[in-house]
Parts: structure tokens; C-alpha cells; sequence
């Protein structure tokens, strides 16, 4: 099947994400899912207009096996990726088929064989705390291959574009989340020590990242990996999996199952605050509100419990 051009949608995501250099790419991105698919013997199907980094589309291989083409951008983020997701197989992580390195392609298991997986069952959270627990473990059980660090990242690129949208964004009742938000930030940057293990995280756990094969099965795709401490990656998911709601619920259960000290948590909670509600300004976001009315409540809950919040 000739898939044609990519939505306007996905172009503007990968624009918007890599700037105007991702055009030219975009344009060749049809024809790389072509060949990487001609290539492993697979019948492309349509587009899947979803993330921000790659371009995907459903395929069918032999015997009517549901799978999912993918090619990414960037190249180093797709060589992260992959490594990623097979440093993780055998635990609750998509799985990887087929690669191509030339073409920044791989072919993915299709969770629960329809795009989007399954329908997610009620006490999908607990579901979701306990298997990254799991995919936490994993992280740790086996000899890491080179990952950016989470040091890196946030020395990088978080602390600069903090202050940088800081400059450019008035926070008026939201200020308590900037003065607690720059506290934990200098905190984690300078590698405060936190008695938090340190694993190969996910990364990037917002909630359309978290599928379900079936009922008990959560699988986690599309990572941004990095080695640093577990609290990042429990702090990313209580404030961003899903920003409307569950904040209370989800913070509950991270504090319960990681094992983590509670303070390593809501450190990195408040730095994701500042960060995320930065960005929401910056964007127009309409979640901007929300988000910095719930890390108003947070920072000033937190107000006496630690050294590092203020």
C-alpha cells in the first residue's frame, strides 16, 4: 500500500519538536517505512498518527502478525530507543522485531494487536505502578549499554530553558512554584544525594506511552532513555501521566510501591512542575491553569516538611 504523504498533524508535531531542519525528512519519511517494510516482508496498512519524534504506520506481516513500523528523525534517539527497549525484553516493554540502522526503522509488536492496545481496566494506576517497578528492575539486572544521563539532561537542557522561559514568562500567582521549583532544581542538578537507586529509566511516561496487551498487562513503549535515579521517572509519571486528574492517587502509589524515600519524589515533582507549567505558558496550553494551580497546592503543602522546599 502506497501510504502517501504524512498528515499535517505529525509534520507539525516534528517541526514544532526539531525545528524547520525535520521538514526534508518528513518528505522521505514515506518511502524509508516503504523499504524498511519491503524489507522484512511486511504489508504496510495506515498511518499511526501519534508522538512527536518518528513517523509509524500498522503493517501485517506473515500469518496476519499485527505490527507497527516506525522511523525515527533522529538518529541517536532512535539508536537510544531500541537499545532501550531490548535491554528490557522479557519484562513490560513493547517488543522489538525487526531494525534497520540505516534507515532509523524498526518493526514493533502492535500491543494488544489494535493500535492503541487494549481498553485500559479500572485500577489501571496500580497496574501501571507495578509494572514500572518491574521495568525499574529489569533496569538494574543487566550490564547498561551506553544511555544518555540523567545528570546530563538536566544540567543541558532542563536548567536552561527554565531560566530562560523564566525571563520571558510572568508566573503572578504561580511565583511559590517557581522559588520551590529553582530550590529542588539547583538540588538535582548538583547530584544531591537521595538514597534513590539509580536504573535505566523510560523517560517520557505520559500516559499514551503506557498501553495494555490485556487486562493486567501494561506495556511500555516509546521511552526516552536515560541512567539516573528512579524518582525521575515516578515523579514524571504522578505529574504528567495525566495532567487533568489522578494527581493525589498517583502520588500515593509511587510513594508506596517504588520503596523510595518520599522526599526523592516530590523533589522531582517539584522541579517537573516548574518545568512543565514553563512550557504550558510558553505554548498556550490550556491545561496551564490546572497544572499551576495543582503545583501551587503541592510546593505549598510541602512548606516545613524538608530542608529543600521553602
Amino acid at each position: 500500500m502506497n501510504l502517501g504523504e504524512v498528515s499535517e498533524g505529525c509534520r507539525r508535531r516534528l517541526v514544532g519538536h526539531y525545528g524547520a531542519a525535520a521538514l526534508e525528512w518528513v518528505e522521505e519519511a514515506p518511502g524509508l517505512l516503504q523499504v524498511a517494510a519491503a524489507r522484512w516482508g511486511l504489508s504496510l496498512m495506515n498511518y499511526h498518527d501519534a508522538g512527536h519524534a518518528s513517523v509509524v504506520s500498522t503493517a501485517v506481516g506473515q500469518h496476519g502478525r499485527r505490527l507497527m513500523v516506525k522511523a525515527w528523525t533522529d538518529p541517536a534517539r532512535y539508536r537510544h530507543e531500541v537499545a532501550a527497549l531490548r535491554h528490557w525484553a522479557g519484562g513490560p516493554a513493547v517488543e522489538v522485531i525487526e531494525t534497520a540502522d540505516d534507515l532509523c526503522a524498526a518493526a514493533l509488536e502492535m500491543v494488544g494487536q489494535e493500535p492503541g492496545g487494549r481498553v485500559r481496566p479500572v485500577d489501571e494506576l496500580a497496574l501501571v505502578a507495578e509494572a514500572l517497578q518491574r521495568l525499574h528492575t529489569f533496569g538494574r539486572q543487566q550490564t547498561l549499554a551506553s544511555f544518555p544521563l540523567l545528570t546530563d539532561y538536566i544540567q543541558g537542557e532542563v536548567t536552561p530553558r527554565v531560566w530562560k522561559r523564566l525571563g520571558d514568562q510572568d508566573l503572578g500567582q504561580w511565583r511559590p512554584v517557581a522559588q520551590a521549583g529553582l530550590h529542588a532544581l539547583r538540588e538535582v542538578a548538583g547530584g544531591h544525594p537521595e538514597g534513590a537507586r539509580q536504573t535505566l529509566l523510560h523517560g517520557d511516561l505520559y500516559r499514551e506511552n503506557v498501553l495494555f496487551a490485556d487486562i493486567q498487562q501494561p506495556v511500555f513503549l516509546d521511552p526516552l532513555p536515560m541512567l539516573g535515579s528512579e524518582a525521575f521517572d515516578w515523579a514524571f509519571w504522578v505529574v504528567y501521566y495525566e495532567v487533568e486528574r489522578g494527581f493525589e492517587d498517583r502520588l500515593a502509589l509511587a510513594q508506596r510501591i517504588s520503596g523510595l524515600p518520599v522526599q526523592a519524589i516530590r523533589r522531582w515533582c517539584t522541579v517537573l512542575f516548574l518545568d512543565g507549567l514553563l512550557y504550558y505558558l510558553e505554548t498556550h496550553d490550556p491545561r496551564a491553569s490546572l497544572l499551576g494551580d495543582t503545583a501551587t497546592a503541592f510546593v505549598r503543602n510541602d512548606e516545613g516538611r524538608s530542608s529543600w522546599s521553602t
